[in-house]
């Protein structure tokens, strides 16, 4: 059988990355990630696999983020017995990043089945727990940086220094071909860092590939000048500006790299008398647990002397139980918080913001990509109020964007990258991107690449290759999980979310006890008759 490419994951979408390799010999995974954004999307976490696990050879894992690395506990549940091949950073940063998600997931699952009972809901599992993350863990195995490996018969693969994250690598694979001799080059990008990276030198990779998947999240975006400089002169201002005795500045970020990188530059601003010296509180134990991962390899970064200094500072501490972060409530004077999850999807970052978003003193600072779905991109896109928790706040706060410490190359780097790959015979799949910055990266590539070489695969698509061409294989069994209209976008959930907010302006703005009941008898008759926005009566 000729070689085929599935994409079951960051496609259309930005997270989710999976996809499938299947020779006549062999079937390789390159990466195993959670899902994000919408809850239609982060549904799929709970549902099978399109394959079946326990007939995959192998996975190759690009880096350790969460939208990667996160569904490899599953897929171990589900019978895969094979190796997860990934460098030794990597491996480090899973053994804390994964336990984490477990452990969230067994929270989560203990809060909800106490109120399901109430609710006349039966008990609900998580998509995991800490046991399968250790069978996980075991199944791991190191592979250094430019070296080749053979994870199945037929299959070779060597890694590259991605410049994304400690342990980050895109990842080139040889495979059999459908003829006797053929081989065929693929190239997975994974995530490609951007120019002046704080902790890692600028990405690598070989050229001439017969099929390159590179991905896009910021395919529609030219980022200002992003050096070292720069962004600490534009973080400065920020901090400058947010400054109130009364009030602080929260910083939804991811718990690693990210986090890592604002506390370095943060302690080097007040050391050098550029900001006022104030409390920084790291309210989240994975990026505790990540930071001391990276103390252990700071000789492998660019800044990791910097780093460390920045780890001992006295301004610096991190928060380990509940009770220390809800503490924080208490917390007096200006001071600065950063808090997981970057996207404020879970984790503490939802307290801290239903403590301060209402509050006109505080500044929410977003540090990095916002998914459509996620409450921080509803934030960002001008929310008048949120629902947090299933309480209703107010948004009063000064929300601000600083993108210069994406981990993600943007427009130019990541169309520049895709150029050094060439001569490249057959496809561009471009990957890992909302529409409009898949569309963004398309036309850059335009002009240096043949009519029809540039591709957006779908959600669950499956192309059969040669070494010149890619085929899409026509949909069969099993039906794709999704269509395309239902990723990368708002779904019901996040409609039900605004609908309700809206109910809620609707009675405030009501005058009298009279007029708010008007207001409830036309909802009910709406619900009654069905006719919502255009939709057939039931």
């Amino acid at each position: 059988m000729k070689p085929r490419l599935h994409f079951h994951g960051a496609a259309g979408m930005v997270t989710g990355s999976c996809f499938l390799v299947e020779t006549g010999e062999a079937k390789v995974l390159v990466d195993c990630g959670l899902f994000q954004g919408s809850k239609t999307e982060k549904e799929l976490n709970y549902r099978p696999f399109p394959f079946r696990a326990e007939a995959l050879d192998a996975v190759l894992l690009t880096h350790a983020h969460i939208d990667h690395s996160g569904l490899l506990p599953k897929l171990v549940k589900d019978g895969f017995a094979g190796d997860i091949h990934a460098t030794a950073p990597t491996m480090d940063l899973c053994g804390v990043m994964l336990a984490d998600s477990a452990h969230i997931q067994e929270l989560e699952v203990t809060q909800l089945n106490r109120r399901n009972p109430r609710r006349g809901k039966g008990e609900v599992a998580p998509i995991y727990t800490s046991r399968h993350v250790e069978a996980c863990m075991a199944r791991f195995r190191p592979v250094a940086y430019r070296e080749w490996i053979a994870p199945a018969p037929g299959i070779r693969a060597r890694f590259w220094n991605a410049g994304h994250l400690l342990g980050s690598a895109s990842i080139e694979l040889e495979i059999a071909g459908a003829e006797p001799g053929e081989t065929l080059r693929i190239m997975f990008s994974g995530d490609i860092g951007p120019a002046f990276k704080l902790l890692h030198g600028d990405p690598e990779a070989p050229a001439g590939f017969d099929h390159v998947l590179c991905e896009s999240t910021y395919g529609a975006t030219d980022r200002q000048e992003a050096s070292p400089a720069a962004r600490r002169i534009r973080l400065r201002e920020e901090l400058r500006a947010a400054e109130n005795p009364a009030g602080a500045v929260i910083i939804p970020s991811f718990a690693v790299e990210r986090t890592q990188e604002l506390l370095t530059d943060l302690v080097g601003l007040m050391d050098a008398g550029e900001v006022g010296r104030a409390p920084i509180v790291i309210d989240s134990p994975l990026a505790a647990r990540a930071s001391e991962v990276f103390r252990r390899h700071a000789h492998e970064m660019e800044q990791g002397e910097a780093l460390v200094r920045a780890l001992a500072s006295p301004q610096v501490r991190f928060t380990q139980s509940v009770e220390e972060s809800i503490a924080l409530d208490q917390l007096r004077g200006f001071h600065i918080v950063i808090a997981a999850s970057g996207m404020c999807e879970a984790g503490r970052i939802r307290h801290r913001l239903r403590n301060w978003l209402w509050r006109p003193e505080a500044t929410i600072l977003f540090v990095g990509f916002q998914a459509q779905g996620t409450l921080g991109r509803i934030l960002l896109d001008g929310a008048p109020d949120v629902r947090i928790q299933g309480d209703e706040v107010k948004v009063r706060a000064r929300l601000r964007s600083l993108d210069l410490y994406s981990g993600h190359a943007d427009g130019p780097e990541l169309a520049s990258w895709i150029r050094d790959r060439r001569p490249i015979a057959g496809k561009v799949f471009l990957t890992h991107g909302e529409p409009a910055s898949l569309a963004g990266l398309e036309e850059r590539l335009a002009a240096s690449l043949a009519p029809g070489q540039v591709v957006r695969p779908v959600f669950d698509d499956a192309w059969e290759l040669s070494r010149t061409d890619a085929v899409r294989v026509e949909a069969g069994e099993p039906p794709p999980r999704l269509r395309p209209d239902q990723v990368a976008r708002l779904d019901w959930h996040n409609e039900l979310s605004e609908l309700i907010l809206d109910i809620g302006r609707e009675l405030d703005l009501a005058a009298d006890e009279r007029s708010k009941k008007v207001v409830l008898r036309r909802l009910r008759r709406a619900l009654k008759d069905g006719a919502v926005e255009g939709d057939a009566p039931r």
